[in-house]
């Protein structure tokens, strides 16, 4: 994947001028001002889709679909338009859903939230999780297999 997909964004390492950093043949060298590495940050990919406004909007009008609306999920949003919220229920389940951060916008973006506002990071894992224990750990299982 791309950095952007990746939700990532690239920064320019520069080392301060009196670190001294060793360079990859063991020999310190001296960047003067030069790009030494990249870093990866996280970063979030917003659109637009304000989490209080979602969730307001949800608690007051979601029997009439409009929470779904706001969000992009246009079909669900008639379905509990026509039904009034599935029967009040529907609106229930997302107002936890949405509170929860488990429903985003439709178009895959992270909510907007102010600078205190509450952001929930989801913890999940992947296979390069299993691979970050060590690389000693990696080589002896590899050395003791063969």
């Amino acid at each position: 994947k791309q950095w952007y997909q990746r939700r990532v964004a690239i920064t320019a390492g520069i080392p301060k001028e009196d670190v001294v950093c060793i360079g990859d043949r063991g020999i310190p060298e001296d960047w003067k001002g030069n790009v030494s590495h990249h870093k990866e940050l996280p970063c979030r990919y917003v659109t637009g889709y304000d989490y209080r406004t979602a969730l307001i909007l949800s608690v007051f009008m979601g029997m009439f679909g409009i929470d779904r609306f706001y969000l992009g999920y246009y079909a669900i949003g008639l379905l509990k338009f026509c039904t009034f919220g599935f029967f009040l229920l529907g609106q229930l389940v997302d107002i936890i859903l949405i509170a929860t951060q488990t429903v985003g916008p439709a178009d895959g973006s992270d909510y907007l939230i102010s600078v205190y506002g509450p952001i929930l990071n989801k913890v999940g894992m992947e296979n390069h999780t299993f691979y970050q224990y060590g690389s000693y750990y990696f080589k002896q299982l590899q050395h003791d297999e063969f």
